[in-house]
């Protein structure tokens, strides 16, 4: 998500949203750091793959949007490993 116009505290809070409501969509139980994380990084991972398909969303609603399809393919991943 180089290519955006977040500032990292921006990142901090749309990230901590985006993760929340993964947490929510996904019916997962996590706290507000795992949130956190979890929107930063997944709207990193979905920038990438999005990337690949000519896909680029920029700003505080595209960081949103990339964050929550990020974090609900963490937690689907993390599910799969738990399980195994």
């Amino acid at each position: 998500m180089e290519d955006t116009s977040v500032g990292w505290i921006a990142a901090i809070v749309i990230g901590g949203f985006a993760g929340w409501l993964a947490e929510k969509f996904m019916k997962s139980d996590m706290g507000l750091f795992m949130n956190i994380i979890l929107g930063i990084i997944g709207a990193a991972i979905a920038s990438a793959i999005l990337s690949w398909f000519g896909v680029s969303l920029g700003g505080w609603i595209g960081y949103l949007i990339v964050g929550f399809i990020g974090a609900c393919i963490l937690i689907w991943v993390a599910r799969l490993f738990k399980r195994t």
